[in-house]
């Protein structure tokens, strides 16, 4: 415990309490001039460092009269302030908020101390002051750890709220709570993990994925990991750069959105992905959810079939110039553009050109063997979809 002379009949003591008064509003000038960030809070709670500072100068007061007391701490100093403060206020800005009010005492000393005491005074605000940075430790380290604790449910029910699609007013301030500015895109990440993840391994994958966008969200279902990332930055290589972090198993990126809703949508569409990606044993790592859309089909993915449909069979079925008859045969053919040739009674030249012209209208090219099969799954999901066109 902090000790201090012995002021209960000194002149010292009455000096000090009568220039409390004194002491707070040169502190409170101080801190205007030195501290940027004080002058960036809003004006309430600017208002409240203030109260803050002159408690702390005020227990300094008490403790100086009654060394024999323990001082007080941080947790007790900032009671009048909200707690919301703290979110404002950082460990680093309470110690400058310290040194400030041991600056303005030190300052002072020479008019507050009794002729002689001005060394007494000062070792006891150095001595008052190292107590208050120790307690201001140990209020932060908790509060930290409450805090970490609470952040990690409230994002453990964020993450499940968007993959079953939840996204409403509620939501979008929960993810605000925890961070997320929604500026920029969205992209998602799932896979898997080799081995369920400890605290300290957790606790290092979210810090890694902090670092790589501006943004993250990060979910752990069992062995499952789903990863939200936005920002402005690129998302698809902040994904590729937390590969690493996941089990040696599938990774499936999501499509890239533009707010919550199609982040929703984004891990709806790479969960589906990882749940029908053993039926492509050749699949990269990671893989789109996008390149998966037939064997998303197969497990049942209904938006999957849609844009099958939508980006493939519709428009070949709008298009001019035999490009949905050219495609059937040729595919009908084993992929033989000689055999289609022959069944459409042109030349092989001709057949050559429209299946360019299909890669060009749908994005798929089917003289590919991976996008002929996508295109082979879209005309069937589209007749299926549009019979008798």
């Amino acid at each position: 415990m902090a000790t201090a002379p012995d002021a209960s009949n000194g002149e010292t003591l009455r000096r000090v309490r009568e220039g409390s008064g004194v002491l707070a509003a040169a502190a409170m000038r101080r801190l205007d001039e030195d501290l940027d960030w004080y002058r960036a809070l809003p004006a309430d709670d600017r208002s409240w460092v203030g109260l803050v500072a002159q408690a702390g100068i005020t227990a300094f007061v008490t403790w100086f009269a009654d060394p024999s007391r323990p001082p007080h701490g941080v947790g007790e100093i900032f009671a009048t302030a909200p707690p919301e403060l703290t979110r404002s206020i950082s460990l680093q800005h309470t110690l400058q908020l310290v040194r400030v009010v041991v600056d303005v005492v030190e300052s002072h000393s020479d008019r507050l101390a009794a002729p002689g005491g001005e060394r007494d005074l000062l070792e006891a605000v150095l001595r008052y002051s190292r107590e208050v940075a120790f307690s201001a430790a140990e209020v932060y380290a908790r509060a930290a750890e409450v805090r970490g604790a609470w952040d990690a449910r409230l994002e453990a029910l964020v993450v499940d709220a968007l993959l079953r699609g939840d996204v409403d007013d509620s939501l979008r301030s929960r993810v605000a709570a925890l961070g997320w500015s929604g500026r920029g895109s969205t992209l998602v990440v799932v896979g898997t993990t080799a081995s369920p993840l400890d605290d300290v391994r957790t606790s290092d994958l979210r810090r890694a994925t902090r670092r790589a966008a501006d943004d993250a969200l990060v979910g752990i279902q069992g062995d499952r990991l789903v990863v939200f990332l936005g920002g402005t930055g690129d998302l698809r290589e902040a994904a590729a750069s937390l590969i690493p972090r996941f089990g040696p198993g599938p990774v499936v990126l999501g499509p890239t959105g533009a707010d919550l809703a199609d982040a929703a949508r984004s891990a709806r569409a790479a969960l589906a992905g990882l749940a029908a990606i053993s039926a492509w044993p050749q699949a990269p790592r990671p893989v789109l959810a996008d390149d998966l859309l037939p064997e998303r089909v197969l497990v049942g993915d209904a938006s999957a079939r849609a844009l099958l449909v939508e980006q493939a069979y519709v428009p070949l079925l709008a298009s001019t110039g035999s490009l949905l008859e050219t495609l059937t045969a040729y595919l009908a053919a084993g992929r033989s553009l000689e055999a289609a040739a022959r069944t459409l009674y042109v030349h092989p030249n001709t057949v050559r050109y429209r299946l360019r012209r299909v890669a060009e209208v749908t994005g798929w090219d089917p003289l590919d063997p991976r996008e002929a099969y996508v295109l082979q799954q879209a005309l069937a999901v589209g007749r299926l979809d549009h019979p008798g066109a």
